[in-house]
């Protein structure tokens, strides 16, 4: 068996790679199979489920943002409700520190000192939510380094 590698010999023994596609097709390529469904059908296969995606996705939007304002009602629901206790326990924290410090300052004073611990708290915490607002706005930016237009 002759070829034209200088280095292969005419031995009888040896082994011919002629067919051997690096160890992983023994017996060379394999043909290219004929294609048994014409073009248009794959087309329209493809076409078709591209449109049932299509509906399914907008379905699972939907169902999530019918999710998402069914948690929000609840949310804003639950949320009502903790913030009417907390203005009542406020209310009565006011009260109570108003009548413990009345017989040491008096009255007046005893009110001025709630009200104005109370606007100092409230100062505060609109404080920490403008921050927090921010850090919200700050994540939803296009532009994170303001090197564009403003928002």
């Amino acid at each position: 068996m002759s070829s034209n590698d200088p280095q292969a010999s005419d031995s009888p023994n040896q082994r011919s790679f002629d067919g051997v596609s690096h160890g992983f097709a023994p017996d060379g390529r394999p043909p290219a199979p004929s294609p048994s469904v014409p073009l248009e059908a794959l087309v329209r296969d493809l076409v078709e489920n591209l449109s049932e995606t299509a509906k399914a996705e907008l379905a699972l939007l939907e169902a999530r943002g019918a999710l998402a304002g069914h948690g929000a009602k609840w949310a804003s629901a639950w949320g009502f409700v903790a913030a009417c206790a907390l203005l009542v326990a406020m209310l009565a924290v006011a009260f109570g520190a108003i009548l413990a410090l009345a017989p040491h300052v008096g009255p007046l004073l005893a009110t001025l000192i709630v009200v104005a611990s109370l606007i100092a708290l409230a100062g505060f915490a609109a404080w920490r939510a403008k921050r927090g607002a921010d850090d919200i706005r700050t994540a939803f930016r296009r532009d994170l380094m303001h090197e564009g237009e403003s928002d």
